[in-house]
């Protein structure tokens, strides 16, 4: 079959073997998994029919480079191939008649195998093969859409998979009839050290994970490229556990299509909605499309912090390699696991000169140090100051203050660090030059590329918000330490002419409190807030923000009783719902890390009514729970 763009998928595993963690002195028999970009399908298309021959062998994989720690897992083959990380890519135009030969050769292990019949189907519709066994199945492919094809052998199910069999999955793609296709496959993966799972501990804290797409951990994951104006289109699949908000830097992606790996719903005009963070839970898929509109260097990854934490390594922090100067360049250095690298290169046509009717604002944030905050741990803080001239007393707080915009209007920001160490400000979902995005060592293009703030020192930032809507701004560097001590804020930027007015304004920031693992969340800073105070008949604009480190199923609720009142969805990541979903809908949202949501509220009842913020429990966390009685006047 012709080349095609690639499919990434996720995917989580754990080492069945903990002696061929860092090498292969134990496996020199073990045949070596290779890492598959999904661009090219498998098997072979005639009259109408796929023809494939898939195996299941136990084999070596390398998440990092190919001189990195080995793992010794379970995979997929093409029968007389490689076997591979995802599995074979099927991928076949609408109609086709599937016909598979699978063959189990691992030894003393059942296969059981999900996800090879037509669509939609049937979670529950799976074939076992005893070790050594052959099995043939043919199915029609069904409707067009972004499936996957997965087995254990442990008999776990797809979300608590993170072993040996872990890496058992394939991406199954049904092109529309007469369409070529002009996306990339990304699989998501995770493999998981045993003995963390044996003694009962965080995996998302302890870390020494393997967390990949299409096979590969960042910084080893494929690096894309693209100009100016492409119309850039991706299928993502989340064959593994844990629940993954994808976060797009610089820019909003669309999504077009959301599914569970039986069924893909498309989403037509007025059901698209445009996003910069988007939750993939264990199991899901998306299809989506995004424009690059700036050029340079930008990130695509998970924002559950424990996700993209250099942690996570396999290679021993002593035989690390050494990208730059520590933390100098800190995607490199100070990032790992699920992140996926952009370079965008300017585009040929002539770019329109830009220009603002409103006059530039000049603003200082400061980042300063609270000693004792937290124990024998410091908070980190942030201080807003408008103007030039900077004061030599600021009063900095947690969370940090709002920063105002106006949509429009230039903005030019100079970051003071005050700290005792490098940071650096993300301006999350704000759309910007790519070299004031905030990643150190990585925004910005080949010769401009942006530095760490050093403590003490300085960075001018300007940018123009595009959009009114809620924001944030955020530390890059660090990232869980110093987030969980505070460097956060929220960003509102309003229409021209209007001013922010707290009473009808709601700002509701949960993070959490400390540096500590097993902290509560915090609402405003506060894990016991006031009653809210409001009036009958009013309407308030409630704008939520979740930028907690590692808390992507956070619900927040306004209830009477124990049901949900009604409330309008107006707004998703800063960027306005289109007119078809502004709808009524009970007051209950789940709000991932790093989005955020607004909502228009007006009370329908004058008594018993409260705002909840909840958290899950959570691997060794338990669950967390904030109440605020809301008083109506």
């Amino acid at each position: 079959m012709r080349a095609v763009p690639r499919i990434f998928l996720f995917c989580i595993v754990a080492a069945a073997v903990p002696t061929a963690l860092f090498g292969r002195a134990t496996a020199q028999d073990i045949p070596d998994i290779q890492v598959n970009d999904n661009r090219l399908p498998h098997g072979q298309l005639k009259d109408g029919v796929l023809t494939i021959e898939l195996e299941a062998r136990l084999g070596l994989w390398h998440p990092e480079d190919r001189d990195g720690p080995s793992l010794q897992v379970q995979a997929f083959a093409e029968a007389g191939h490689s076997l591979e990380i995802p599995g074979p890519l099927i991928r076949v135009p609408e109609g086709t008649e599937i016909s598979v030969d699978i063959r189990n050769t691992i030894e003393g292990a059942t296969l059981v195998v999900h996800g090879l019949h037509t669509r939609p189907g049937s979670a529950d519709d799976t074939v076992q093969l005893a070790p050594g066994e052959s099995r043939k199945i043919r199915f029609a492919a069904g409707k067009p859409g972004t499936y996957y094809y997965w087995a254990t052998t442990t008999g776990k199910a797809l979300p608590e998979r993170y072993g040996v069999d872990s890496q058992l999955n394939g991406a199954l793609i049904v092109d529309p009839q007469g369409t070529k296709p002009d996306d990339r496959v990304f699989v998501i993966g995770w493999w998981e050290k045993p003995e963390l799972r044996a003694l009962g501990g965080d995996p998302f804290t302890k870390g020494r994970n393997a967390i990949v797409i299409n096979g590969h951990a960042w910084p080893y994951t494929e690096r894309m490229t693209y100009t100016v104006g492409d119309s850039v289109h991706w299928r993502w699949i989340n064959a593994g556990q844990g629940n993954h908000p994808m976060h797009l830097h610089g820019t909003y992606y669309a999504v077009d299509s959301l599914g569970d790996g039986e069924r893909d719903t498309p989403l037509n005009s007025e059901q698209r909605r445009l996003v910069v963070t988007e939750l993939m839970r264990s199991g899901a898929t998306m299809s989506l499309t995004w424009m690059p509109q700036e050029p340079g260097n930008w990130l695509f990854h998970c924002h559950v912090l424990a996700h993209i934490s250099p942690g996570l390594r396999l290679r021993p922090a002593d035989i690390e390699p050494s990208f730059a100067q520590r933390e100098s360049h800190h995607a490199m250095d100070g990032m790992a696991g699920l992140v996926l690298g952009i370079n965008v290169l300017p585009s040929r046509a002539a770019t329109a000169t830009k220009h603002f009717d409103l006059p530039l604002r000049r603003l200082q944030l400061v980042a300063q140090l609270q000693p004792g905050r937290y124990g024998q741990d410091p908070g980190f803080a942030f201080a807003v100051q408008e103007g030039e001239g900077l004061l030599e007393k600021l009063t900095a707080r947690i969370p940090g203050p709002p920063i105002v915009l106006t949509r429009g209007q230039p903005v030019e920001i100079t970051v003071w660090n005050k700290l005792t160490e490098p940071t650096s400000v993300h301006w999350h979902a704000m759309e910007l030059e790519s070299y004031y995005d905030g990643i150190a060592g990585w925004s910005g293009t080949p010769g401009h590329l942006a530095p760490m703030i050093q403590a003490g020192g300085s960075f001018v930032v300007t940018f123009t918000p595009p959009r009114a809507g809620t924001f944030i701004y955020h530390t890059h560097l660090d990232d869980i330490r110093q987030l969980s001590s505070g460097l956060y804020g929220p960003i509102i930027v309003l229409e021209p002419g209007q001013s922010l007015d707290p009473e009808k304004d709601r700002i509701m920031l949960v993070s959490v409190k400390g540096p500590s693992d097993n902290t509560p969340i915090l609402l405003n800073g506060e894990a016991d807030p006031a009653p809210m105070e409001l009036k009958h008949g009013v309407k308030y604009r409630f704008r939520f923000i979740n930028i907690t480190p590692h808390d992507p199923l956070l619900t927040v609720s306004v209830l009477a009783g124990s049901s949900p009142v009604t409330w309008r969805a107006i707004a998703k990541d800063g960027a306005d719902l289109p007119v078809s979903q502004v709808t009524e809908r009970p007051a209950r949202q789940v709000v991932s890390v790093g989005e955020t949501y607004d909502f228009e509220f007006q009370t329908q009842s004058t008594t018993g009514l409260r705002l909840e913020v909840f958290r899950p429990v959570r691997a060794a966390m338990g669950q967390s729970t904030i109440v605020v009685p809301i008083h109506i006047h």
